[in-house]
């Protein structure tokens, strides 16, 4: 009997070792987890670390994303002083400004570049509206596929009108997506360019990138200064003011009497093939007109498989337009100021410019 109690009494002890036990597992457990997520949080802490270098002068605003690299892989970031900058705010107020005039019919209205455009949807219109064509996709997609391949046929096709007039291509389907706005800014720019957009961008427009490139598991930086715009002459391709720029500017009275001997001078030629214009703005846009008009005034017949007789796309007429200026050069002409997009861009000052030129040395010809 006596031995019983010291049985009850063991037992008991037992007990209390393995509760005690369990509490120091679990315990042991809570800390080991802290210690993974401390782990985690100090890796984080050194990916931000490592961006924040001395080489850099001021502290950037990472996002956690951009610190969680493959090998080889980059990411870009603004610097915030950078964004800070006045010229900054107002490059990208004066697009915004001009894509919601564009796509004013669309009904479509932008706020922020990064949150608007990273679909495709917007830009989808809004190089349709510029070009005056119309693109093969689906009007409203909702995955990041849908989203990805809508960019890519929006993307190629910028790309080819940009391409050969020697634009660097400094955008692609991830960078847009992903609302890195050094891309979208330096597509938008050079869409305004390309096309003549009736603003003015201001000049001289840089801001200062942080570059994050992982090199053997190690986070490298480096700091590179993207430039958007430079001198309004330069990014505008400008000459010097004519007697046109005065014209529009101060006697539009004036113009409307040269507008009227032009038409007058185009007719008297163009009578012949039974044709006659009455818009100066919109009747050349094709460079139709432009051909014929050049084959009557030199005597010549031009054969209709070196343009397009009936064009339909923004290619096409830029194409006729580029060939009738070849047509002027063959005839003694200088090259004309204006490019083919801005005749097709229904560009007055620039279709008055070039007929101007055909008046000044074939106004003798009957």
């Amino acid at each position: 009997m006596a031995t019983t109690p010291i049985r009850s009494q063991n037992v008991q002890q037992a007990g209390r070792m393995k509760k005690d036990e369990s509490f120091l597992g679990k315990l042991g457990g809570t800390l080991v987890r802290k210690k993974k997520a401390k782990e985690v949080s100090d890796l984080q802490e050194e990916g931000k670390n490592a961006i924040n270098t001395p080489l850099s002068p001021t502290p950037t605003d990472i996002h956690p994303e951009d610190t969680m690299l493959e090998e080889n892989e980059e990411r870009t970031m603004i610097e915030p002083n950078s964004k800070e900058e006045a010229k900054f705010k107002e490059l990208i107020k004066v697009l915004i400004d001009w894509i919601n005039d564009v796509l004013v019919e669309e009904r479509i209205i932008v706020k922020s570049l990064e949150e608007d455009l990273y679909d495709g949807q917007v830009l989808q219109k809004l190089l349709e509206k510029l070009a005056n064509r119309k693109l093969n996709v689906a009007e409203v997609t909702q995955s990041e596929i849908g989203q990805k391949q809508k960019l890519q046929t929006v993307l190629e096709s910028v790309n080819d009108l940009l391409r050969p007039q020697g634009w660097a291509i400094k955008w692609s389907v991830d960078s847009i997506h992903r609302k890195k706005m050094v891309a979208i800014l330096h597509l938008l720019v050079a869409l305004a360019m390309h096309f003549r957009a009736p603003i003015r961008l201001p000049e001289h427009v840089s801001v200062q990138v942080v570059v994050v490139r992982k090199r053997e598991g190690i986070l490298q930086t480096s700091h590179v200064t993207e430039e958007f715009t430079s001198t309004t002459e330069m990014m505008m391709g400008r000459f010097e003011r004519d007697a046109f720029d005065t014209l529009f500017d101060h006697a539009p009275d004036k113009l409307n009497v040269v507008k009227k001997s032009l038409i007058t001078f185009v007719n008297k030629h163009l009578n012949k093939l039974n044709l006659e214009v009455t818009e100066l703005e919109t009747q050349f846009a094709d460079g139709v007109y432009l051909v014929l008009l050049m084959g009557l005034l030199e005597d010549y017949f031009v054969p209709l498989y070196n343009f397009y007789l009936t064009p339909e796309s923004f290619e096409q007429k830029a194409h006729n337009v580029a060939f009738s200026f070849e047509l002027m050069q063959d005839g003694g002409l200088k090259k004309p100021k204006a490019r083919p997009e801005d005749i097709v861009n229904l560009d007055l000052k620039s279709t008055l410019r070039v007929l101007y030129n055909l008046f000044t040395k074939y106004k003798n010809v009957e």
